[in-house]
């Protein structure tokens, strides 16, 4: 697959150095993670573990890590760089490294200075890499019905219940756990807290992998807590923080995360059925010559433009410290509804070709179905999108944006020509 320089239409986002760094990000998935992707096509039982210890190499799970920990400090448009390119070769490599950055918001927004200290050089450096784990096998999404709890037994917290659909669940070191901690009836906004969970600790057990619809490689999977004993020092944030710890960790990181995830392979989509019509014969020239086609295509070039910019522009405002949680929700909601339409297009356009298990287009057409749920369903996102509409046309006093209460927790100068690191 060709790897294009950076669209003109990206430029008012990106410095020299992000330049730089989508460069390096196109190599490394060039040369490292395409030779990989059979391998993991073909083995859908398997969680490659290896892909980690390549990223970690590089040091990009550390990317919005500040640099006396030993991070690249570089922001939200140098992470959406890095997800969106890996994804237009592999989604699953992508959500590696998306999945693990999610946690790292929580503990950047909510740890102590000695969490700080202790943890975030590992995670800057891949040697620590993290989850987090909210959503529960019957109550999906829906914090308040959460039924993961810890008690207080007056020497430490007493953790059981189940997880479902942690990415990264089967190799990842460090847990983030949102559990219930206050009795039924208390508000949802101070019933829950998080906690840091070793991933070896006796009680803490992955149910085994298996095969998904997509992301093959990639392990989203359960994990269950019996009686997992919790140190008072290991609860990230204050005790009844926890809905807090997980939605801005969703909203800051998880969206614009899952939107690069979706970019990628929107492009991959438009890339491989733009070659395919133009090699695929037909009458005296190619299907790519036909009016019905080039319409359709029209379409898909339409789509993938929007969704880049809205991309980029919403990580850009986030680096800004600019009010932008609606943004981050209609990046997110668009971004894949758009890379879906582009999909079913890709897939018709592939015809019976585009059915067999090896088709390449069959791949990111699985993957993208796997970007719709996470960080909340297109439905929650467009319900968020007309509540803050309604608050604004009533004058109701709306809450502080998230992009904005986290703002000056973890700084970046954005658009200045620092550095990055590739």
């Amino acid at each position: 697959m060709s790897m294009p320089a950076t669209p003109h239409s990206l430029d008012r986002f990106l410095t020299p150095a992000h330049s730089a760094l989508w460069k390096a990000v196109d190599d490394f998935a060039t040369q490292e993670i395409q030779p990989r992707v059979e391998r993991m096509e073909g083995a859908p039982q398997r969680v490659d573990r290896k892909i980690a210890r390549l990223l970690a190499g590089r040091r990009w799970f550390g990317v919005t890590v500040p640099e006396a920990f030993g991070g690249m400090a570089s922001g939200h448009v140098a992470k959406t760089i890095l997800i969106h390119r890996l994804a237009r070769v592999s989604g699953a490599v992508a959500a590696i490294l998306q999945a693990s950055l999610i946690p790292v918001a929580a503990l950047l927004y909510y740890g102590t200075d000695e969490q700080h200290a202790a943890l975030l050089p590992s995670v800057a450096d891949g040697s620590v890499l993290m989850s987090i784990a909210v959503t529960e096998p019957d109550q999906g999404g829906h914090l308040g019905g959460m039924t993961t709890a810890a008690e207080w037994d007056g020497r430490a917290w007493v953790l059981t219940g189940v997880k479902a659909h942690v990415g990264n669940s089967h190799i990842a070191d460090l847990h983030v756990v949102v559990a219930r901690t206050s009795p039924t009836g208390t508000r949802t906004s101070h019933a829950l807290t998080a906690f840091l969970v070793q991933g070896d600790q006796r009680g803490v057990n992955s149910v085994p992998h298996s095969a998904k619809l997509g992301l093959r490689g990639f392990s989203y999977g359960q994990i269950t807590f019996d009686r997992v004993r919790i140190s008072p020092n290991d609860v990230l944030g204050d005790v009844g923080q926890g809905f807090e710890v997980a939605q801005s960790s969703s909203i800051l990181y998880g969206r614009p995360n899952l939107t690069a995830l979706s970019l990628g392979l929107h492009e991959a989509a438009v890339s491989l059925t733009t070659r395919y019509v133009s090699s695929r014969p037909r009458y005296q020239g190619t299907l790519s010559d036909l009016s019905v086609i080039r319409e359709r295509l029209g379409h898909m070039s339409a789509r993938v433009i929007m969704a880049r910019i809205l991309t980029y522009h919403a990580v850009d405002m986030l680096d800004r410290g600019l009010p932008c949680d609606d943004e981050l929700i209609a990046a997110k909601a668009l971004g894949h509804d758009l890379a879906s339409e582009t999909g079913n297009d890709a897939m018709q356009l592939h015809a019976a070709n585009g059915l067999a298990e090896e088709a390449p287009i069959q791949r990111i057409w699985r993957d993208m179905q796997t970007t719709y749920a996470p960080a909340g369903t297109g439905e929650v996102q467009r319900r968020r999108l007309a509540e803050n509409l309604l608050q604004q046309e009533t004058e109701h006093k709306a809450l502080t944006p998230w992009s904005v209460r986290h703002a000056g927790r973890t700084r970046w100068p954005p658009v200045t020509d620092q550095p990055v690191s590739v």
